[in-house]
Order: structure tokens, then sequence, then C-alpha cells
């Protein structure tokens, strides 16, 4: 078969260092602040994925100039003449509608088969309160179309806790004309408004955040580790009882912790220390230790701290003892895949008991998973979880469709084997 990858399970406990690759979300939200700053920025670590390089080169493509680590606006926005490619990710869509709404052209953004199918309705009301003109196809998916807006100032809510909806609406309200507001239910990764407040350009209050447009400082960003991306280490030590798994630099984003709750929560040895800041965003150390797992029922505000990792907490939940239940986390059905029917899909091809609910799913612990072949489906998720459910199953796994992990961790499937041999 093309395009599979086989993984061994681990033949024991394992202790390892790990380095994992710079933070998608920050990587992102870097370079939309690189483009619209008023000098040149600095920016290390940037994560190495494809979705990361999908914003890169739609910056580039409208005048932003790279040099090594070096990155330097156009003083001038440069029109494309044809649509922006986004690749498959949702990220640099949602925040370059933001972005772009001020440019004095018009500008479509479109993605991959994957991506077509995502929804974009969600920003029409936030960035048209703004002055926005979004286009959409009649499904309320890409194509998109913005630019050529006179943006003004304006005070929303919205009702989901979304950071890529916020953040697109605070991308194009520091470009607008008098001060804006938006207001959200608690959950999301507050990394734009974090930094917005370090550059003077807003002030939060719980929620609530203001905005203050001005011109966008140039910076230095040195982007921490993805803990999207430790998870999975962190999620294959869990499985294990005496191994550990010491992931330095990590983003410890408060909205971005609630796999380590719920790995804590089944019983995982979990410590974090915060060693730095990047623009007021917490830095540090995240150390994990297997033991055994219990059950848990995972809803409300940690869906939504936790949403990128719930096809972990399934692996998680079969080699656990008792039945773990997610729910409150219909989000999953428009993710790269259906996360719903890939998710139960990967836990029963591998010999797992696991039922798709409308809003999540439920896992049997069953303490095992035999080996067998994962379909990723076209998503990086479903991938990666894949092979870490091969940590201690009771056979070789084999993900179809194993190069999707690219998405966000080229090496990915390299590094697990390096950490499952290291004693």
């Amino acid at each position: 078969m093309t395009d599979c990858r086989t993984l061994e399970p681990a033949t024991g406990p394992f202790q390892a260092g790990v380095n994992t690759p710079g933070d998608k979300s920050l990587s992102h939200r870097a370079l939309i602040f690189a483009a619209l700053a008023d000098d040149e920025s600095e920016i290390t670590g940037l994560a190495p994925g494809f979705d990361v390089t999908s914003t890169l080169g739609a910056l580039e493509r409208l005048g932003l100039r790279r040099d090594g680590d070096r990155f330097m606006p156009g003083h001038t926005a440069v029109d494309p003449g044809q649509p922006i490619d986004c690749g498959n990710s949702g990220t640099t869509m949602r925040l370059l509608a933001g972005s772009l709404s001020a440019l004095p052209f018009r500008v479509t953004l479109i993605g991959d088969a994957s991506l077509s199918t995502r929804p974009m309705r969600r920003l029409v009301r936030p960035l048209g309160a703004l002055g926005s003109d979004v286009a959409l196809s009649p499904q309320g998916t890409a194509p998109m179309t913005v630019g050529e807006a006179s943006l003004r100032g304006a005070d929303i809510a919205i009702d989901v806790a979304s950071a890529q909806v916020r953040s697109a609406f605070e991308f194009a309200a520091i470009q607008a004309d008098g001060d804006s507001s938006i207001d959200s239910p608690a959950g999301y990764r507050d990394h734009t408004e974090r930094w917005l407040e370090a550059f003077g350009l807003g002030a939060s209050d719980g929620t609530l955040m203001q905005i203050n447009p001005g011109p966008v400082p140039g910076a230095s960003y040195a982007i921490p580790g993805d803990p999207s991306s430790a998870a999975y280490v962190w999620a294959s030590a869990a499985i294990v009882p005496g191994s550990r798994v010491v992931t330095p630099n990590i983003s410890l984003n408060p909205g971005r912790l609630g796999f380590l709750s719920i790995i804590e929560a089944m019983g995982a040895e979990v410590h974090g220390e915060v060693t730095g800041t990047l623009h007021g965003d917490p830095v540090g150390t995240v150390s994990v230790g297997g033991a055994a797992l219990e059950a848990v029922e995972v809803s409300g505000d940690t869906v939504a701290a936790a949403i990128d990792e719930l096809p972990l907490v399934a692996v998680l939940g079969a080699y656990a003892e008792g039945i773990t239940v997610v729910s409150d986390a219909a989000e999953l059905r428009v993710k790269e895949s259906d996360r719903v029917v890939s998710t139960t899909a990967m836990i029963r091809g591998l010999g797992g008991g696991a039922e798709a609910t409308e809003d999540g799913f439920a896992v049997v612990g069953t303490g095992f998973l035999d080996g067998g072949t994962v379909d990723a489906a076209g998503d990086h998720r479903i991938a990666m979880a894949g092979a870490v459910a091969a940590t201690a199953a009771g056979g070789p796994v084999t993900i179809s469709g194993a190069s999707v992990a690219g998405v966000s961790w080229p090496t990915f499937y390299d590094t697990m084997e390096a950490v499952w041999s290291s004693r």
C-alpha cells in the first residue's frame, strides 16, 4: 500500500525528553502581526507544517518579505490578481478573513477539498459589524472574498468560544476607525488578546476584549513548542505505567491546557512549570508520567480547551478502566474529517469499543487495543492519534494516509519511534 506507515508497539516503559515543533497557533498569529506591522519583525521557531506554510505563502503574495528570520511588511499591499490558496488550513482562512478586510482591493480565499466544506458563515456577522463585506458560497463555505472595506469600530458578542472568530474580528478591528470590543463564552485560547495587550492595542476584562486601533509594532517572536503536538507524546507516556516524557519550552496558555487536565483526571502524573512568557503568553516545561488510567467524562468548557486532542482522549479511554464519554463536542463534526465518525472508526478498527453520539462519543475501556489499520480520513489528528494507539497495542498499527501528519509535524512518526526506544 502507498502512503502508509506501520508502527510497532513500545517494548516497555520509556523515558524521553522531546522538543516539539513550534506552536501552530502562535506561528499563524506572529506572521499576521508581522505583515500588519509598521516595522521589521523577527520570528524564530516557526511551526514547520503545511498549515503555517499556507499562511506564510498567502502573506508573501500580498507583500510580506522574508529574509531568514526577518520579516518585512510591504509598504503597499500587492494585489495577487488571483485567489489565494489556504490549503487545508482553516486557521489561515479565518484569520486572513479578518486581517485582509481593510485591503484596498478584493481578494478571494480558497482551499483544498476538505477546507472547502468547512463552515465560514460564523465570520459574517462579527466582521460585518465592522463594515467588512464577506462573500461566501451559498453553503456558507469557501471560496470567501473579503477586502475593500472602510472598517468602523463595533461592539459584539458571539455565542461560541472560538479563538479563530475572535482573532479574525480583532485583526480587522485594529485597522478600524474607532474602538471595538468582542465577548464570548470562556474556554478559547487567548493568544491574540494577550499580544494585543502587550502591544498596547487593547485590554481584556475576563472574556470581554476591548480593541484600540493603532499601528502594530515590529516585534520579536520566539515561538515555543506546540502543546497540541506535545499531547501525542504526553498521551503515549500516560498509557504505559513507568514511562515519562518531558517537553521543555511549551506554550502554556490556559486555553491550551484542557488535555492536560483530562489526562491528570484519568490518573496520569502531570507536572508543569512556567519558565517565561512571550508577549504575556506563558511558556514552560511539562512532564507526564504513565499510570493505570480511569475513565472520565469530558464536556463543557473543557471541550473547547481540548478540541483538537479529543481523538487522543478516545485512545486513552480504550486503555482506561470504565467508559469514557465526550459530549458537547459537535464541533468535531466540522473538522478536517467528521472526527466523531473517524475517531470511533479508529477505535473499532483496532478492536476497541466505541459508539458515536450526536455531539461526541463513548469509548469502552477494555485496557487494551489490538493491532490493525487506521484510516486517517485525510485528517492529521486521526493519523497521529492512531499512531499513539500503537503504544501498547497487541500488534503493529498501520496508518493509511499517513503523510497527512505533515500538516502539523512532518517528523512525527520518527519522533514517536525514537521516544518508545528511549530508556
